[in-house]
């Protein structure tokens, strides 16, 4: 029996939409989006996204400073067997414009209206898991304009 056949079947999501596997073939071999839903794909839901970093770029993700009228967390997973919390890799992370170099397994809370991002992912020794979820039904976002030339340093 198919999951979609029984009366709560619907709420196991087990690949992603047909768009977020195209954005695959777009961010090539760098990473790989695993996981996404909100309230469109599951009724009642909220967003979450998940995906896996196997290696570093000079591109940051997201690019742009942006808030959100919803608080967010932002997970950064390491997958070294031998050490969990170890991250297998550097993060630069920007909170309210500050820059914070993350090399340790860890949860980031965003309460709304925290500006953050971007996001740089300098080293990777390890594929790192990258969530990401909030309280809203739908993904939103509203760039502020800040990017890492006019962040602090």
């Amino acid at each position: 029996m198919e999951m979609g056949e029984t009366k709560y079947g619907k709420y196991i999501v087990t690949k992603p939409r047909d768009q977020d596997i195209e954005t695959w073939k777009e961010i090539g071999d760098i990473r790989k989006i695993n996981v996404y839903v909100d309230g469109e794909i599951v009724e009642g839901g909220y967003y979450f996204m998940g995906t896996w970093w196997y290696k570093a770029s000079d591109e940051p993700h997201p690019d742009k400073a942006h808030v959100h009228d919803f608080d967010e967390y932002l997970g950064f997973i390491g997958t070294n067997p031998n050490d969990p919390l170890d991250l297998g890799g550097e993060i630069e992370l920007y909170l309210g414009g500050e820059k914070h170099i993350i090399t340790k397994t860890c949860m980031v809370f965003c309460p709304a209206g925290l500006e953050h991002c971007p996001v740089y992912f300098r080293r990777v020794d390890y594929p790192i898991w990258f969530l990401a979820t909030g309280t809203k039904k739908k993904y939103q976002i509203e760039f502020t304009g800040g990017n890492s030339s006019s962040l602090k340093k």
